[in-house]
């Protein structure tokens, strides 16, 4: 991954506060008891920074699996076992 564990964390951080806020401000329009829209909000907070750091682990377990293979190459039987 080209991207450092402390980089996603602030990521995933930033993306889930600008849902959060989003979240906020359609739930303030709704006719909802206030008590309902900050949890809603935290929820959905909560719900994206999970998704989000679950979507890095995902990627990251991939990655190294990854090969380029050019076009022509005569190594075409070897198999990948960086992961083994």
């Amino acid at each position: 991954m080209y991207i450092s564990p402390r980089a996603a964390f602030i990521r995933n951080t930033l993306v889930s506060l600008g849902t959060g806020i989003i979240t906020l401000v359609i739930l303030l329009i709704a006719p909802l008891g206030l008590a309902a829209v900050i949890i809603n909000t935290l929820l959905v907070t909560a719900a994206t920074f999970t998704i989000s750091t679950i979507a890095d682990r995902v990627i990251l377990w991939l990655e190294p699996g990854q090969q380029a293979e050019l076009l022509g190459d005569s190594h075409r039987g070897k198999i990948n076992k960086r992961r083994d």
